[in-house]
């Protein structure tokens, strides 16, 4: 079994249309797939809800959900040429832990605002909703994160 990357994730393809074929991953690859996000998502859910017992069915929930999005992973000798060299490695380890220090440093409404619209794709209207906030403001919300974000991450205040 073989760790499979962020990068072979995002060339995801679709695999059917068919609804009763959509759970297609074969147990080794996402086993690999669980393996590699499981305890970091768990803990972000964690933090977010505050409950064991929650983040346990929110975790359950999601990747039945990703097995249910109808996409083929396919891991093949040909992906052996997209694994980054030890200097790649390197210089991305030394990038997400500049990212999460300064991301860090933002408001916790800035955080999760950024988070909610880049990393799962949600409208202003579901981030509005999930911060408790109007949605008119989570455009200067945004705004406002990602400038002092690109201000943080070029060693600035």
């Amino acid at each position: 079994m073989r760790d499979i990357t962020l990068s072979e994730l995002q060339r995801l393809e679709p695999a059917t249309t068919n609804a009763d074929e959509a759970l297609y991953m074969d147990q080794d690859t996402f086993r690999a797939l669980y393996d590699r996000t499981a305890k970091p998502l768990w803990v972000y859910l964690f933090r977010r809800t505050n409950s064991a017992e929650l983040a346990d069915d929110l975790l359950q929930d999601t990747y039945y959900r990703f097995l249910r999005t109808r996409e083929h992973v396919e891991l093949t000798d040909d992906h052996a040429s997209m694994v980054t060299t030890n200097a790649d490695a390197a210089g991305q380890s030394v990038r997400r832990t500049d990212l999460a220090r300064a991301l860090s440093q933002l408001k916790p409404r800035q955080r999760d605002a950024l988070w909610l619209a880049y990393a799962e794709g949600s409208s202003h209207e579901e981030i509005a909703q999930a911060l408790g906030v109007k949605a008119g403001s989570i455009k200067l919300i945004l705004f406002r994160a990602r400038r002092k974000l690109a201000g943080l991450l070029r060693g600035g205040k």
